[in-house]
């Protein structure tokens, strides 16, 4: 397990989800730039999803105060209770078509915070969060994925920034969607974010990341 302290932000104040992580390296490559999350994706469709064995041993190479995240897609009760029994989180990222509804009763469920994500592709879209600000501990606005898409996000998409320029939510809130260690800062300084999200942009290939992409990723957010 890894012990060393983990640098939550820089001067910028800026926290990096690092997710769809596949092998405890790059989780130690996260954890050693100083990234705040990790995500573990529970999605038989993904390129980056994990057996609920081997979320549970990429969870334990986490540092103490790097927070562990599963990201789900619709699931079940049976399927939450399986993953909670078994791996040792810190927070639930919900990233299908749960209904504000669905949100509270995970959360209730899991007894652990939980991330709603928002897909976003124009203004109109932006309408559908405060109903999830309201019952999520944060929301993750997200690239819209297209309509025939096989996977709800990591698909390397952006969405114009200058949407959510300048806007104030009540709960905490992270940005995703596109970003790579080329254009995160310009993100964050664009939006004003204070969270940061990647998964492809720091990728060799779809499902294997790359601890020199994750480095540059994270020094670029947090300057």
């Amino acid at each position: 397990m890894v012990t060393l302290a983990v640098n939550h932000t820089g001067p910028k104040g800026v926290r990096i989800k690092i997710c769809g992580l596949r092998d405890a390296a790059h989780v130690r490559a996260a954890a050693e730039a100083g990234a705040a999350y990790i995500g573990l994706v529970f999605f038989p469709k993904s390129p980056r999803h994990v057996t609920i064995d081997e979320a549970r041993a990429l969870a334990l190479e986490a540092p103490f105060g790097m927070a562990k995240v599963a990201l789900m897609v619709n699931p079940t009760d049976a399927e939450l209770d399986a993953v909670l029994q078994a791996v040792p989180l810190d927070m639930i990222q919900l990233h299908g078509a749960e209904t504000p509804e669905r949100v509270t009763e995970v959360r209730a469920r899991a007894g652990l915070p939980v991330m709603k994500a928002v897909g976003v592709a124009d203004a109109a879209d932006l309408e559908r969060l405060p109903a999830y600000e309201a019952v999520a501990d944060q929301i993750l606005v997200d690239a819209k994925a297209p309509k025939d898409a096989d996977l709800p996000g990591g698909n390397g998409l952006s969405f114009d920034w200058r949407l959510i320029a300048g806007r104030e939510w009540e709960k905490p809130w992270m940005l995703a969607g596109g970003l790579t260690p080329e254009n995160v800062a310009e993100a964050i300084r664009l939006t004003g974010t204070t969270q940061v999200d990647v998964s492809s942009g720091v990728e060799a290939a779809p499902g294997v990341k790359d601890a020199a992409l994750i480095r540059a990723f994270v020094a670029a957010a947090i300057g």
